[in-house]
């Protein structure tokens, strides 16, 4: 019975490595359910039973992949931004250009959107952790507006502005955010 559940769960967990890298690869309008079943070396019906189909699979994935980084972000030292900007590059250097992608497709595909919402949500989440020394003195809007503000700055956009766009090196974004943030900071 135990090796049989642990066969199960390494089945499942092939199936959404196939379809993390699937989903990098395509557009997710050109993904197939036989793609990601061929790269995991299974039977699309298997897939679909453990799964139950295209849009749950990218939801299970996206959970997966979501856990992963906010366990990954979760080594930033809270009330040390200098720590959170860099495990916020180290982040965006590895998957900024796959999230960039994600932002861009959502529009198009429902179950993108739920993957991104959570997104969102670990991101506002991560912010109100590493910042919450700078968050403690304000209260209600003022809050929610300097919280905002901190999202707005560790966004990944302002990472492809300055490091795509601009062409600065990561050393380079790493003082830029930090000089973004201090002003928000010293306030505090």
């Amino acid at each position: 019975m135990m090796a049989r559940a642990q066969t199960s769960a390494a089945t499942a967990e092939r199936i959404l490595d196939a379809a993390v890298d699937v989903f990098w690869e395509l557009p997710t309008d050109k993904i197939s359910l036989d793609e990601v079943a061929r790269r995991a070396g299974v039977t699309v019906q298997t897939v679909i039973r453990r799964f139950g189909g295209r849009d749950a699979l990218f939801t299970a994935a996206g959970a997966r992949e979501s856990e992963r980084i906010r366990r990954q972000r979760d080594e930033a030292i809270p009330g040390d931004p200098a720590s959170g900007v860099r495990a916020l590059l180290d982040h965006y250097e590895v998957f900024g250009d796959r999230v960039l992608k994600m932002l861009a497709e959502e529009e198009h595909n429902p179950a993108l959107r739920s993957v991104v919402a959570q997104g969102r949500t670990v991101h506002r989440d991560w912010c109100a952790r590493v910042f919450a020394a700078a968050l403690a003195p304000t209260r209600g809007l003022k809050r929610e507006r300097r919280l905002a503000q901190f999202v707005a700055i560790c966004d990944v956009y302002i990472w492809k502005l300055l490091r795509r766009d601009g062409a600065l090196s990561r050393n380079q974004t790493e003082v830029a955010l930090v000089e973004l943030l201090n002003p928000l900071l010293e306030e505090s």
